[in-house]
């Protein structure tokens, strides 16, 4: 097999390839550059959110290059998550060296195929992502589920660097979160269950590269959604199993994408002349396929198969744009201080009532909701606490009564040192609060401490609306 002198050079000794599926005509060249897959006999792309192995009988990463593909890294008993760098000389991805290994984050360098282990330890580590500044984020599997952290790319010891420079945990929800993409204003963009926290509908979520600003994407929740990918145009394209959709930003809910009958993984990678490689496979079809598809056409072109394997994830080997780098303004705090402007607004409605105050819960250690206290709500809506930092929260607005009018089903955190506004109760991204002062600000400027400062009580169960 013949690469060109820039690609990933091959053993001599390497016989066995891949060939492409009968499915018209050899369209590999059609992508206009090399690109990653990983193969695996089977891919289980939501295992990840109930906390199981995506790949139960293995995986490897294939270099495509006209067709031909050989391994991407040897030595290795199972290897995929392939992300290639913003200057496309390196590339991250999930291995193992044994099989009876936990997953690992590893760098390979494309000019020599050297490989450097990033992560250690006996917990699988998975999906590793390139964030701007010299870091990465990925998925740890804790007692919790799969948790985001991120880390310094940088060689040095982690004993010999700077605390900020060491591991950094970003969710802290007791649910799996997958990081899918890191989009051009430097959020991350994962999946995790809706509600946050306490469901199972795969849903995408948002976050900042210090874990700070958790949020859905979009609040127009129910069907299943999965492996968004952010274009060149800044949308985010994902996939409900059967079809695809978008995020864009005109429209405060997902827009359809029309597109042939098949069954989607996800994470598309777009291409130079804006086509887009996705995994497919038809109705007949035992595995997934790499396929080539210009959005708008009636078919797609298939690209690469294989009579065993599923052929998932395709990355392109090529230099992409860097996302901007967040600067973070947590303050050394183990709390957070979060302002609602109006908490009375909602996209689920009208109140049945007037909210007086509001409650706040976290989780203790065996998963229970308990109450660390409440505060009032002003008569315009607004109200102003202090929160315990990294831990799983939500709020239940009360009337006078001290009945329920609204509840989040779900969970989210603050980081600590994290001062945030919102504008009211899981309000979307279509609505504002007036531009006014808030009243709770003009009577005082000092939140209400709800930091568990007294002992938690068990939290009563309460019908309420939906949540993040």
């Amino acid at each position: 097999m013949k690469l060109r002198p820039t690609a990933i050079q091959v053993s001599a000794s390497f016989a066995i390839l891949l060939f492409l599926c009968g499915f018209g005509t050899d369209s590999a060249g059609d992508v206009g550059t090399d690109f990653i897959v990983t193969a695996a006999p089977v891919y289980e792309p939501l295992a990840a959110l109930r906390g199981e192995e995506r790949f139960p009988h293995g995986a490897q990463l294939l270099f495509v290059h006209h067709g031909e593909t050989a391994p991407l890294v040897n030595g290795f008993a199972d290897t995929a998550d392939a992300n290639v760098s913003f200057d496309a000389k390196t590339v991250l991805f999930a291995g193992r060296k044994n099989a009876s290994d936990p997953w690992q984050v590893w760098e390979l360098a494309l000019a020599d195929r050297s490989a450097r282990q990033l992560t250690s330890g006996t917990a699988d580590a998975i999906r590793p992502l390139y964030l701007p500044g010299e870091r990465y984020v990925y998925a740890q599997r804790t007692p919790s589920g799969f948790q985001l952290n991120s880390a310094s790319l940088d060689p040095t010891p982690a004993s010999a660097q700077p605390a900020n420079q060491q591991v950094l945990p970003l969710t802290y929800a007791n649910a799996s979160s997958i990081p899918t993409d890191v989009l051009a204003d430097g959020r991350i963009l994962f999946e995790s269950g809706f509600p946050l926290g306490s469901g199972s509908t795969p849903e995408l979520f948002l976050v900042y590269s210090d874990g700070s600003g958790v949020e859905s994407y979009r609040c127009d929740h129910g069907v299943a959604r999965w492996g968004g990918k952010q274009l060149a145009s800044g949308d985010v394209v994902f996939t409900h199993g059967s079809s695809l959709a978008r995020f864009t930003s005109p429209l405060a809910y997902e827009e359809r994408i029309p597109s042939p009958r098949a069954e989607f993984t996800g994470a598309i990678a777009e291409t130079e002349s804006h086509a887009w490689l996705v995994s497919a496979r038809n109705a007949s079809d035992k595995h997934y396929t790499i396929k080539l598809w210009k959005p708008g056409a009636a078919t797609m072109q298939s690209v690469l198969a294989e009579s065993a394997n599923d052929l998932v994830q395709p990355v392109l080997i090529a230099p992409r744009n860097r996302p901007k780098r967040h600067p973070s303004g947590l303050h050394p705090w183990d709390y957070a201080n979060l302002l609602a402007l109006d908490a009375r607004l909602s996209r689920d409605g009208v109140l049945k009532g007037t909210p007086v105050s509001v409650r706040l819960e976290t989780e203790d250690a065996n998963g229970h909701a308990t109450v660390l206290g409440t505060a009032p709500v002003e008569q315009d809506g607004s109200y102003f606490v202090q929160v315990p930092g990294d831990r799983p929260i939500r709020f239940a607005l009360l009337d006078a009564r001290g009945a329920v009018l609204r509840q989040e089903r779900g969970w989210f955190w603050a980081r600590g040192g994290e001062q945030r506004i919102c504008v009211g109760c899981h309000t979307g991204p279509e609505r504002a609060s007036e531009n006014r002062i808030p009243a709770v600000l003009l009577r005082t400027t000092t939140p209400v401490d709800l930091t568990a400062t007294r002992p938690a009580q068990a939290a009563p169960n309460s019908a309420g609306g939906r949540s993040r």
